[in-house]
């Protein structure tokens, strides 16, 4: 069974907590990433992040291979999440292994990475049953967040945090 909350950013004993269903080659979640960030560090330990893959593969093609390199990363997902995002252009398995040099992670493209394929698929399995239809889609606290994915309107939603 793959733990769906496995990649927090915050206190993990946070009392809010955002999912995020995301996909790596989404130009709104790699507008809504440093956005996520910002609402948790700003939030004293009350708002944890956690983000689950939902890979678009139809509409972006190098999605897929994108979520399996970050989770093939382990415990430096958090530096490859961002670099990604920074990176939503240069997806390739070149481009993979050489971000996964820079954050010190192992292999992360062909056979090593292929082992993470479940992982993935839990989480947009996971996606789907709670009615992720695109990205970047947010629940907070159980609930679809349906705002847009800026500092304010989420801090409001929140209850100011």
């Amino acid at each position: 069974m793959t733990d769906l909350d496995r990649h927090v950013y915050g206190a993990a004993d946070a009392p809010i907590t955002v999912v995020e269903y995301g996909d790596f080659e989404c130009p709104y979640c790699g507008a809504a990433a440093p956005v996520l960030r910002e609402l948790v560090d700003g939030a004293d330990g009350r708002v944890r992040l956690v983000f689950r893959h939902f890979p678009l593969f139809r509409k972006h093609p190098f999605a897929l291979t994108a979520a399996l390199a970050a989770e093939a990363s382990g415990d430096k997902f958090w530096a490859m999440h961002d670099l990604l995002f920074a990176h939503q252009d240069r997806l390739t398995d070149p481009d993979l292994a050489t971000y996964a040099k820079k954050v010190g992670a192992g292999g992360v493209v062909g056979d090593a990475a292929q082992l993470f394929r479940p992982a993935v698929q839990a989480d947009y399995a996971a996606g789907v049953a709670d009615g992720a239809r695109g990205t970047p889609t947010l629940f907070v606290d159980g609930r679809l967040y349906s705002g847009r994915v800026e500092l304010g309107a989420l801090r409001s939603a929140l209850g100011r945090i």
